[in-house]
């Protein structure tokens, strides 16, 4: 950089949690070029949809593209030149001259349970309250417990530690990732080991103008090999689903001595039907065994799983 340089601007939401992940990725971009120093580097909070409107259910607002069309349009008109998303907000179709340029090494993928009235999700007595923002939460709790009750609870992180806390619910259900990259896992009562997680969740993805050879070139020394090949899988799922923000849509990949296995798995949103898929394969057919698993998990729910 040079005086007459511009510090390179990351793009992201405001959140305590976005900004400790924008800063994470701010420092392994220092780690990985010598060159660069902390004051060539500024991360920029962006107020996005999804973060100003708290009273309404996602899936009533439109979906994942309300945590990226602020950041992304910052991107197209320059004035951002990277932004660093929850690759679980991420809508499956990425903007026209946009693309995800590297994938931080992934944090744990699991969803926690948090509360002070039972260890798990099984022993909460009949008629709790479970609150979560996630249709896809409260479609596998129904699932898991269908005695209880499920209910739409938003906002950020604290946020919903707080409400937890001020008794509107019984329990809630976070990601495991979030809280680590906050110091927050103290709050966890127990990690959710028998319930697959969101797509791409615990990842975060770097995003990036296309063509901007420089800026590809410094993301590609933090890009995490292992991480990518996971996530193309998952998304590749989602993306043969055509899911929205109303389906109930959950899949993990894990990769092991080059080979990927894939689960997958949607629901109803009450959890009444659920199907689940399972493909394993060579690392460079991630791409292909997403595909096929999402055509068999669309085939079996059929139409009535992605109606809007």
């Amino acid at each position: 950089m040079t005086e007459t340089t511009r510090p390179i601007r990351i793009g992201t939401r405001g959140s305590p949690l976005a900004l400790a992940q924008a800063h994470e990725t701010k420092n392994r971009l220092l780690a990985a070029h010598v060159h660069l120093r902390d004051e060539d580097i500024e991360v920029v909070p962006i107020s996005t949809k999804g973060d100003r409107v708290q009273d309404r259910p996602l899936s009533e607002l439109g979906g994942k593209g309300l945590f990226t069309e602020e950041i992304e349009n910052g991107l197209k008109d320059g004035s951002l030149d990277i932004a660093v998303h929850s690759m679980k907000d991420m809508p499956t179709v990425i903007c026209d001259g946009l693309g995800i340029s590297c994938l931080l090494p992934r944090e744990d993928a699991r969803d926690a349970f948090i509360s002070h009235k039972a260890a798990s999700i099984e022993t909460l007595a009949p008629g709790m309250l479970v609150g979560t923002a996630s249709l896809r939460r409260q479609a596998q709790v129904l699932r898991l417990r269908p005695d209880l009750r499920v209910a739409t609870f938003r906002g950020n992180v604290q946020t919903r530690l707080r409400k937890l806390e001020e008794g509107q619910a019984d329990a809630t259900l976070l990601a495991m990732a979030g809280l680590k990259r906050l110091g927050l896992e103290h709050v966890v009562t127990s990690p959710v080991d028998n319930l697959l997680p969101a797509i791409a969740q615990g990842a975060i993805g770097v995003e990036a103008r296309l063509g901007d050879a420089a800026m590809a070139e410094l993301l590609l020394a933090i890009n995490d090999a292992a991480t990518w090949h996971c996530v193309t899988a998952e998304r590749a799922l989602l993306a043969a689903l055509d899911g929205s923000c109303r389906t109930p849509i959950a899949g993990l990949a894990t990769l092991e001595d080059g080979r990927i296995r894939l689960r997958g798995e949607i629901l109803t949103p009450d959890g009444s039907e659920h199907h689940l898929v399972e493909r394993e394969g060579p690392v460079g057919d991630a791409i292909a065994l997403g595909h096929d698993a999402g055509a068999e998990l669309k085939r079996r729910g059929g139409p009535h799983f992605f109606t809007s």
